[in-house]
């Protein structure tokens, strides 16, 4: 299991890394997380959603994403309350200060999912949550060493050398962690190392000297991690490239399964920008994308609030391009709606510049899906995670066709167009065709084949500055 001594120290890719080198191995390896924070989730081939990062993982392995990689998935819809996802369905919506009531019913589907695993894998790597020193919420534990305890599995430590202080972390952490956790610990790694390694070689002594933990080495900084499927985002880098067609993504507040993104940015003849709040939707934007949302109505409260629908109505008046995808479709049309109470009740107008009406709803829906772009005839791979129904005339524009059903939907001039459909510009053809459509310049870019070179180079980085054999050893 590898833990982080903070939030944010690397993980994810670490655990994908040693999973694809374990792979080449020619072991057969599986990820896991049992909990994880993210908006940002993948649809499963068993017919659920888990965090995004456990399916790029799955991906390291050489597998198709299952629910059991992540067993239990938060989504926050509020600053103090999230939707719980067990075992790719929803289960609860819960306040944080009441979640800690549920952990002790939730460990006994994590180990089922675990050992349900297991059974299929010669070896699974785990990734934890956050940091063991937070050991005020170590009783209940299912993230991080209550985990590692109940599964009887050795921990590996990361700690982070970009943001400094990292000896303080690994052996601060050493110091405010009760014996049986801090002895559940084999080894340490240090992560995101920008220099001569050798540089640190006194730091790994200290570590070590305070801590008995053996060294599993120094990870370099990894600089085409970018190239990757980003799971926050904090971590998407667009590219600002001078005569780029030009791409903005405001930045909302819950903004959810944002990987339609990452092959967009990845176009070399496409420029995309985050806007963040505070700031106004660029004048000399050719699309404004609005992304999905884990709650619709407050987003589309915020964004209103940002003055974004106002510089959105101007974008549309000098001939702009508006794409909104699952919660950002949603927002484009005359009303939302939520008589069930999905999100608190009641309903508000929205952005008016589609022809249809969405109702939100308590089923969710959760498909991978294949469709076609009607005006190219492209194959389109695509996902739907959503709760709520969208229709109106505008419908029946709609730009993709899935089964013999219009998916979508656009305005009389099809500059403004919606889709429930998360995923779609991972599907090459498509992307050249939708962008050269809107009079991008299009390139030969093989998305797929890039993910699948990075998570080699990445495995071989690994390889090359960690002692794989010595962590993979630790085993049992």
């Amino acid at each position: 299991m590898i833990q982080g001594a903070g939030s944010n120290v690397g993980k994810s890719l670490l655990v994908a890394g040693l999973a694809r080198a374990a792979l080449h191995r020619g072991l057969s390896v599986a990820p896991f997380k049992p909990q994880n924070m993210s908006n940002n989730a993948a649809v499963t081939a068993d017919g659920g959603e888990i965090g995004r990062a456990q399916a790029l993982q799955a991906r390291a392995c050489g597998r198709a994403p299952l629910v059991d990689m992540n067993p239990v998935l938060l989504k926050p819809e509020t600053d103090t309350g999230a939707q719980v996802i067990v075992q790719g369905q929803r289960f609860a919506t819960v306040k944080a200060r009441d979640y800690g009531r549920l952990k002790a019913d939730l460990l006994p589907r994590v180990m089922e999912s675990f050992t349900r695993l297991g059974d299929s894998a010669d070896l699974i790597v785990v990734e934890g949550a956050g940091s063991p020193a937070e050991v005020n919420l170590r009783r209940g534990d299912i993230a991080n060493m209550g985990f590692a305890e109940a599964a009887n599995i050795p921990v590996v430590l990361a700690g982070d050398i970009d943001r400094g202080g990292v000896i303080a972390q690994l052996v601060g952490t050493h110091a405010v962690l009760p014996p049986g956790d801090r002895n559940r610990i084999e080894a340490f790694i240090i992560n995101k190392f920008r220099g001569d390694v050798a540089l640190f070689d006194e730091g790994l002594a200290e570590i070590a000297r305070h801590t008995g933990w053996s060294s599993g080495g120094v990870l370099p900084f990894f600089p085409d991690a970018w190239r990757l499927p980003a799971e926050d985002i904090m971590d998407l880098r667009g590219a600002a490239r001078a005569g780029g067609y030009r791409i903005v993504v405001p930045r909302l507040g819950r903004i959810a399964n944002f990987d339609d993104l990452d092959p967009l940015a990845a176009e070399p003849g496409v420029s995309l920008e985050i806007i963040e709040p505070g700031r106004a939707l660029p004048g000399d934007a050719d699309l404004v994308l609005l992304p999905g949302s884990k709650a619709t109505l407050a987003d589309l409260a915020d964004l209103r609030a940002q003055g974004w629908d106002v510089d959105l109505m101007a974008h549309v008046r000098r001939g702009g391009h508006v794409l909104g995808i699952c919660g950002g479709y949603q927002m484009l049309g005359r009303a939302v709606r939520d008589p069930h109470e999905v999100e608190g009740g009641g309903s508000a107008m929205g952005l008016g510049l589609l022809d249809v009406t969405t109702t939100l709803a308590p089923a969710k829906t959760l498909a991978l899906t294949r469709a076609v772009h009607r005006d190219s005839g492209a194959a389109v791979e695509g996902y739907e995670i959503h709760m709520g129904q969208t229709a109106g005339p505008d419908c029946g524009r709609g730009w993709l066709e899935v089964a013999g059903r219009i998916e979508g939907a656009a305005n009389g001039s099809g500059r403004v167009m919606g889709t429930y459909l998360h995923g779609i510009f991972t599907s090459d053809a498509f992307r050249r065709a939708f962008l050269g459509g809107l009079g991008a310049k299009g390139s030969d870019l093989a998305y797929d084949e890039g993910v699948e070179a990075t998570l080699d180079a990445l495995a071989a980085h690994v390889e090359a500055h960690l002692d794989v054999e010595m962590i993979l050893g630790l085993a049992r």
